[in-house]
């Protein structure tokens, strides 16, 4: 005769479930909030069509759209995360989530996640459009692998600083200096505008901007050449950075 056994049995997700289910609410937050979508696509594509009307100091095709890229990367990995974080830890949200089985290490690993989903999208629905406007890349497979190397330098780095500037100002502080440093930096970081635009006094110092390094790597690799200098630079940057923003972040307000 069999025996039926109804004794609840709850257990924990396991870390790959949960990481990846903490990481899709918070990219559906973010595509659902109007602000980070202004910043995320609107903003972005609005900057190509512009460029591609204006020319100028934007430059052509080949160097506009992957600048846009790069402030699409930007904007997401840094003023989205710097402003998500700021409310969160504010409304006690972090603290809370952290003494879930999530744990401080899945919250971080979500939050990445997110951002790589948000930026994945960005890049396809942005080169999608600069390829109806007339874009064509000429992707290389050593200049591909240069660019895409810079490009998940960028989104570590830029994490890394958007939870330094974060994890220790209020969360009105972050809203309004991510959004001032976004408009900084999009303007006269090297990121939407080539390096060689800008004044002679200016070119030796803006590329060890990550700004800088980001657009001048993605505007080399989209012609075929590959940069590593800006490897080198966002490496940099990436382990400062990260190692400050260890040492300083506060999960609670």
């Amino acid at each position: 005769m069999t025996s039926l056994d109804f004794t609840p049995a709850p257990a924990v997700a396991p870390a790959s479930r949960r990481v990846l289910q903490h990481a899709m609410i918070e990219a559906k937050l973010l595509v659902r909030n109007g602000e980070q979508l202004l910043l995320a696509l609107v903003i972005p594509v609005g900057v190509m069509i512009i460029g591609r009307i204006v020319g100028g100091p934007f430059g052509d095709l080949g160097s506009l759209v992957p600048s846009v890229l790069g402030l699409a990367v930007f904007s997401s990995a840094f003023t989205s995360v710097a402003i998500a974080t700021g409310f969160e830890r504010r409304y006690g949200v972090l603290e809370r989530l952290a003494a879930t089985p999530l744990g401080r290490s899945g919250l971080l690993a979500g939050k990445t996640l997110a951002v790589i989903m948000i930026v994945v999208g960005q890049l396809i629905v942005i080169s999608v459009v600069g390829l109806l406007v007339g874009w064509r890349p000429q992707f290389g497979p050593v200049s591909a692998l240069a660019g895409l190397v810079i490009m998940i330098l960028a989104i570590a780095t830029f994490s890394c600083l958007a939870l330094l500037l974060a994890g220790r100002l209020r969360a009105e502080a972050t809203l309004g200096l991510a959004n001032l440093l976004y408009l900084i930096f999009a303007a006269a970081g090297g990121l939407v505008v080539p390096v060689d635009s800008y004044p002679a006094i200016l070119r030796p110092v803006l590329p060890f901007l990550p700004t800088a390094a980001l657009g001048e790597g993605l505007r080399a690799a989209s012609v075929g050449t590959a940069l590593w200098w800006p490897v080198l630079v966002l490496a940099g940057w990436l382990v400062i950075s990260g190692l400050a923003a260890r040492a300083t972040f506060r999960w609670t307000s």
